[in-house]
């Protein structure tokens, strides 16, 4: 499980330190991809596996789902750790998550997330200043 927030630094080739914490249950080989909200998701091999068995049931008849599809599988990568812990974040990955020096690395359960500081200070700002709202409306979730 992922949970937690570790602040790092992108270098100026794309890589970044990932939390020792996490690259115990990420393993050798991982996945990361585009994400919502202007972030990265990346995920150790089993979860991505049974993600991709729920991606490939989507109705290829729906427009939404293909676009989904096309978006999340376009820019995977599979991506393994150098000798420091760090990985190289491709390019496409790091402009759609506006990457840049200070980086947020954040545990969400079954995955982690990749964040540009800012992005995530204003993501956290905004949902704490919501969360009472956010926590009633989990209750529609069968939380």
């Amino acid at each position: 499980m992922f949970m937690g927030e570790f602040r790092h630094t992108i270098d100026e080739k794309g890589r970044l330190i990932i939390p020792a914490k996490f690259r115990e249950d990420l393993g050798e080989k991982f996945v990361i991809t585009r994400g919502m909200d202007g972030c990265l998701f990346g995920y150790p091999q089993n979860e991505w596996d049974k993600l991709e068995q729920k991606l490939q049931k989507l109705p290829l008849t729906k427009k939404d789902a293909r676009a989904f599809v096309r978006f999340f599988y376009s820019a995977a990568t599979e991506c393994e750790f150098d000798k420091q812990g760090r990985i190289s974040v491709p390019k496409p990955l790091r402009e759609h998550a506006a990457l840049d020096k200070k980086c947020v690395v954040v545990g969400v359960s079954n995955r982690f997330e990749i964040w540009a500081q800012t992005r995530w200070d204003d993501f956290s700002t905004e949902a704490e200043g919501n969360f009472d709202e956010i926590a009633e409306n989990m209750i529609d979730f069968g939380l």
